[in-house]
């Protein structure tokens, strides 16, 4: 018998495309046989590449316009599909060969958020949406590529902090995340620093004076073997970029830090994800001492919480 087959059609950036991953989960609950084909792009496609029912990737080439649409198009029109999601276009579905369709504009979303605004698209289905978070599925390759970055620090009292963002109004300055280091000396024994290669210069920056061991770990990991470092963290604190997400979907506690931007739709989603935001929308404004609480608070909230965490 062969399985049924369904196209998921996602987002472009890691961290939207992470906010799409409970749509993922949603169409493995509706039919657990069926495999799942996903349209994404190059930059964050990784995030789903340990899926155990992903069939295959579809790249979605921006850059080459209307020649890379006609590619796309041509590969996806010779496969039959069962059913197909579209977060992304409002046309795609009406082109493919498909017994189901689910458009953007047809969703009843629950909330303002992202991933409200996603499941909202199969409302229509008779699944409990409410219960699909985020996710990442790691491997045991993955598991012992950050053990071994770690070293002897596996194990013990992590703090991850993402200092970097793509815009600078997204970046608290590294003199308050060097203010944070100090305000929580004694509390964690070593701090890591995730990020891109163009994040170097702020975590250098931070690194540099670390009054406690750090390790600066920006440009060395892949979006899943930073994702497999964040699931040995405590806590991860970061600015509003892709790393809190990722937190967010290995269920570790999160706190990003928001200043332009719109966290009500765009926060890190899950139970152990909190946010604090500058004011008037300035990061510069946000007080070393509000995020130093928050930490604490939020530390102690996820550490009361009873409910079972989904294995990364």
């Amino acid at each position: 018998m062969i399985a049924p087959r369904f196209l998921l059609v996602s987002l472009s950036n890691i961290g939207d495309a992470i906010m799409t991953t409970p749509v993922l989960q949603a169409l493995h609950a509706l039919e657990p046989s069926a495999v799942v084909d996903i349209v994404g792009d190059r930059r964050s496609s990784e995030v789903f590449s340990g899926c155990p029912f992903l069939g295959r990737i579809f790249h979605k080439e921006k850059r080459r316009a209307l020649r890379g649409l006609a590619r796309l198009l041509g590969e996806l029109r010779a496969v039959r599909y069962d059913l197909v999601v579209d977060l992304r276009t409002d046309f795609l579905p009406l082109l493919l060969r498909t017994r189901r369709r689910f458009f953007r504009w047809q969703g009843r979303a629950s909330g303002p958020h992202a991933v409200q605004q996603h499941l909202g698209v199969m409302a229509r289905v008779p699944l409990d949406l409410e219960k699909f978070f985020p996710r990442l599925w790691l491997d045991p390759a993955q598991h012992a590529f950050a053990r071994n970055l770690l070293g002897g620090h596996a194990g013990q009292r992590i703090l991850a902090l993402g200092p970097g963002a793509n815009w600078p109004p997204k970046v608290w300055p590294a003199r308050h995340f060097i203010g944070l280091l100090n305000s929580l000396r004694g509390e964690f024994d070593v701090v890591v620093l995730l990020g891109s290669a163009a994040d170097r210069s702020y975590t250098a920056a931070i690194a540099a004076a670390a009054t406690f061991p750090c390790l600066d770990l920006a440009g060395k990991t892949g979006l899943l073997e930073a994702a497999a470092v964040l699931h040995q963290a405590h806590i991860f604190v970061g600015n509003d970029s892709g790393l809190g997400h990722i937190a967010a979907a290995v269920q570790t506690p999160t706190l990003t830090l928001f200043g332009v931007g719109d966290p009500a739709r765009y926060r890190p989603w899950g139970p152990r994800a909190a946010w604090l935001r500058g004011p008037d929308q300035d990061l510069d404004r946000l007080p070393v001492a509000d995020v130093c609480n928050l930490v604490r608070a939020h530390l102690s909230a996820c550490r009361a919480m009873t409910a079972p965490v989904p294995a990364a």
